[in-house]
């Protein structure tokens, strides 16, 4: 009950935070989630350190995961490209800087290197995706709309929810115990109808997309949410420790409260672009 209530509060304050920045307008929600980005950059960089064998530079990849954010915010809000060339420097200064620091296994840093930002910066850049978009007229040619990355993120809190609670009254059937020895198919399907039942109160209030739409958006982030959770336990199983970090009491760390979201936010993009060429 204890664990309960600090992982209640915890999820309250988190959750007001986004949606409070998110609804505010576009230059909060753009700070935040860049913030989020680089911070949890971050955090990979401290875990797969901890391993001994690999020396991966947390400063610059944070502030490349950051900058990558922005720069996708950037192109979308004004139509130009350039910005991206920046970026692409500093993913050659970190292969190309390897080649002076001798490490002992310098393909290994590499290769954890460009793994943070396509594993962590990459989907949280795509959330510019679904907040910008082009208008009708020529003077508000791109406009914000809070709701479509508000929405991914609210189906897998609700599906975190059901899941949770169903699997702690009800799980017996694990869903991959190799991975993740406590998730259960009972908890998984309970947090999925609660999601799926969701997308009906936001087709009802935000009108913008069909029903079958929204139940469709719905599915794909409970499912790919349900995979980015699992490969986050695998990440975590092959470096050896239980939580990423310890930032969100009864949570554990940025990867943690992110995990479902890194795979979720690029499958509703493919999804919606699918959806929108029928």
């Amino acid at each position: 009950m204890k664990n309960f209530l600090i992982r209640t509060v915890t999820g309250l304050i988190f959750i007001a935070i986004v949606i409070g920045c998110t609804l505010y307008g576009a230059f909060p929600f753009m700070v935040l989630f860049a913030g989020f980005a680089a911070l949890a950059i971050y955090e990979f960089g401290c875990l797969v350190n901890r391993t001994g064998i690999v020396h991966v530079n947390k400063l610059i990849t944070a502030l490349g995961g950051a900058y990558l954010f922005f720069a996708f915010a950037f192109f979308f809000l004004t139509g130009e490209s350039y910005v991206f060339i920046f970026y692409s420097f500093l993913l050659m200064y970190l292969m190309i800087s390897e080649l002076y620091k001798k490490q002992e296994h310098p393909v290994h840093n590499w290769a954890y290197s460009m793994l943070s930002q396509l594993y962590i910066g990459l989907p949280f850049s795509m959330l510019n995706v679904l907040a910008f978009h082009a208008g009708g007229t020529e003077a508000d040619s791109v406009s914000y709309n809070p709701i479509l990355p508000l929405s991914v993120f609210i189906f897998i809190w609700l599906n975190d929810t059901g899941a949770y609670c169903v699997g702690t009254l009800m799980g017996k059937h694990r869903l991959f115990e190799r991975i993740s020895p406590k998730k259960s198919w009972e908890g998984s399907i309970g947090g999925g109808i609660l999601a799926l039942a969701s997308a009906f109160v936001l087709a009802h209030y935000f009108p913008f997309m069909p029903v079958a739409q929204w139940v469709g958006l719905a599915f794909v982030a409970v499912l790919f949410g349900t995979w980015g959770d699992l490969a986050e336990s695998l990440l975590k199983r092959t470096l050896g420790i239980k939580d990423s970090g310890s930032i969100f009491p009864g949570h554990g760390g940025f990867l943690d409260r992110f995990d479902s979201a890194l795979m979720a936010i690029p499958a509703a993009v493919i999804y919606l672009y699918a959806v929108s060429l029928f």
